[in-house]
């Protein structure tokens, strides 16, 4: 009888806070917009407004995701609670841990939806871009920046993101100097955003006949894919567009002919690079989105009246602003802003980075 208690006060718990994250998801507003989408999808002047199309299709995605997940947990729950009315009408004490088995389900479902409530940012739900960027320390801090680049690419293939390497600065003797990578998927930046910031690497350099321990710095910074229906005004005076033969692996085509492209916006000088295309056009095409996508970004950093410029994120690659740090000789990962530690440096570096990224959202960084 008591354990039956407990299980009608744990369906209980479920069912509010189900009506909490309805309230706040807003879920019969976004059910009011799938149906106003749905009758602009209707229209067949729509069709030949490709980026509109594409804009509304990808809006309703997110929202039906949501609605669709709430829905099938209220339904888990109303199935739960036939079994336990069946389990104690029949003495069916294997019905009843079945049913036990069913609400722990269901409470991983909730928690999940809840742990959503964290992407509340204007831009959580877009896709985005990763700038790596090598401090000083030449041979090592570029090896470092290599070995990020392959442990932010391994976290997204984890998390079913597709990415795609935007551009790359191959170093002079390893590593690379700098690198973007673009990461697409469901709430892309949401998951990214709070890891901006310094890495510091401490560890007995491989490069160092004295094997003497070395500590070599860099910054990440993430910034949002933004839709297509945001307006940028960027005045094409302000740009300086330069052709360059790309760097690194890209095929013979791409190191034979000046199709790498980069993008320097004059009053900020914010800079954007792309050669992960054969095509000039295609690589400009992309620069110019990275542009604007940066652009906006500034734009939404000083309404909030952030004193920083958005370059200063990326200009002291040093002691300051240091997110994390990666202690090979004591095996050990700590991050300073949650104070989680992680004795398993190599896992992190293999992409195990959700502990993480999830604390720094669920604290509001």
């Amino acid at each position: 009888m008591l354990e039956t208690n407990i299980i009608k006060n744990q369906i209980n718990n479920l069912q509010e806070r189900i009506k909490d994250l309805k309230r706040y998801l807003d879920y019969n507003k976004k059910k009011t917009r799938i149906s106003e989408i749905n009758l602009e999808l209707l229209s067949p002047i729509i069709w030949n407004k490709k980026i509109l199309l594409k804009n509304l299709n990808k809006e309703k995605y997110f929202l039906e995701l949501i609605i669709k997940n709430i829905n099938e947990i209220e339904k888990n729950i109303k199935e739960v609670i036939i079994f336990l009315e069946l389990a104690i009408e029949t003495s069916d004490n294997i019905l009843l841990q079945d049913t036990i088995i069913e609400i722990k389900k269901i409470e991983g479902k909730v928690k999940k939806l809840e742990f959503y409530r964290m992407f509340s940012k204007k831009n959580d739900i877009c896709n985005c871009y990763i700038d790596i960027q090598s401090g000083s320390g030449g041979t090592e801090a570029q090896d470092w920046s290599k070995i990020l680049l392959r442990m932010y690419l391994r976290w997204a293939d984890k998390k079913g993101f597709q990415t795609e390497i935007i551009h790359e600065s191959v170093g002079e003797i390893v590593g690379i100097k700098s690198a973007t990578i673009k990461v697409s998927g469901e709430y892309a930046f949401g998951w990214l955003r709070t890891e901006t910031g310094i890495h510091r690497l401490i560890r007995k350099s491989p490069f160092d006949s004295g094997n003497r321990r070395h500590t070599s710095f860099s910054s990440i910074f993430i910034y949002p894919d933004i839709d297509d229906k945001i307006h940028i005004n960027v005045n094409s005076s302000d740009l300086r567009i330069d052709v360059y033969r790309a760097s690194g692996a890209g095929g013979q085509h791409v190191n034979r002919t000046e199709s790498a492209v980069r993008i320097t916006h004059l009053p900020t000088n914010i800079v954007t690079q792309c050669q992960s295309n054969r095509s000039q056009h295609k690589n400009k095409e992309q620069a110019m989105q990275q542009m604007k996508s940066k652009l906006y970004d500034m734009k939404m950093r000083n309404k909030k009246k952030e004193k920083q410029k958005l370059e200063e994120n990326k200009s002291d690659i040093t002691w300051g602003n240091q997110i994390r740090s990666y202690i090979l000789d004591n095996s050990k990962v700590k991050d300073l802003r949650t104070g989680i530690e992680k004795n398993h440096v190599q896992s992190v570096l293999n992409g195990d980075l959700d502990d993480f990224i999830e604390q720094s959202l669920i604290i509001g960084l």
